[in-house]
């Protein structure tokens, strides 16, 4: 094969057969067609994979809420520490470190007791031990579980940052975010979340809360367990409503 470069065709076996050559320029312009069926493509395929782990984490945030409902059935009580139980203001919020516009939530207070959702899962997977280590958890000798039930199945990631629980038994949503989970410590069936919560979140009553004395920052979910997932961008915006910025695309389970 040899390129002519008066008439810049490919020939074969020295003969320029016009029907079984392609000239540069047409070489050229199928290659430009690629690359834009391409770059068409990839938001496509973006959004079918955002979707994807928005089911997902729907999914795994149910998961959470219904084995929360089911240890508490077992054992007339939820899985919390001392610690989550003395700090509940009147319920308490396991959370992770989110972006907002102007900092992070939450902002640490050195008085309160702040925790991401690793206790929770300690207690609902049955680990008396962090993976790997001797370290116990709160969940040591089975403390919490003495049944030694496995109420939460979930994918070990292996690590301290992918997607599903880590080695620090963190339990980080499709974006290798942590769940923030919520429960009813007071035992009044009404939930309040640290951040749904807010007037400035959950204004009008979004997503199924209400506001039982119309104060401020007290919506609350009339049931015992609220799950979430800051979804596909990881943020929350504190003075934004729920459904709008950085909130709208938060993947929620209430139970």
């Amino acid at each position: 094969m040899k390129l002519d470069h008066n008439n810049s065709k490919f020939t074969v076996n020295g003969e320029g057969r016009s029907n079984a050559a392609f000239t540069l320029i047409e070489l050229l312009v199928v290659i430009a067609i690629i690359a834009i069926l391409a770059a068409m493509l990839l938001p496509v395929l973006s959004r079918v994979t955002n979707s994807a782990k928005k089911t997902k984490a729907k999914l795994e945030a149910n998961d959470i809420a219904t084995a929360i409902q089911a240890y508490d059935s077992a054992y007339g009580r939820f899985p919390v520490s001392a610690a989550a139980q003395a700090a509940a203001n009147p319920d308490f919020t396991y959370g992770g470190i989110y972006n907002t516009p102007t900092s992070t939530w939450p902002s640490p207070v050195p008085a309160d007791y702040q925790t991401n959702n690793s206790e929770v899962i300690a207690i609902l997977m049955d680990q008396t031990n962090y993976p790997g280590t001797s370290t116990p958890t709160i969940n040591t000798n089975y403390q919490k579980n003495p049944q030694q039930t496995i109420f939460l199945s979930a994918h070990m990631s292996g690590d301290i940052s992918s997607p599903g629980v880590g080695t620090d038994l963190v339990y980080r949503d499709p974006w290798g975010n942590p769940y923030v989970i919520t429960m009813d410590l007071n035992y009044d069936e009404m939930c309040k979340d640290a951040f749904y919560s807010l007037s400035a979140v959950s204004t009008g009553g979004l997503n199924g809360l209400i506001n039982p004395d119309n104060s401020a920052d007290n919506f609350q979910y009339r049931g015992k367990v609220m799950v979430w997932s800051a979804g596909p961008d990881g943020k929350i915006d504190l003075g934004s409503a729920a459904n709008q910025g950085a909130n709208k695309d938060n993947v929620l389970s209430w139970k």
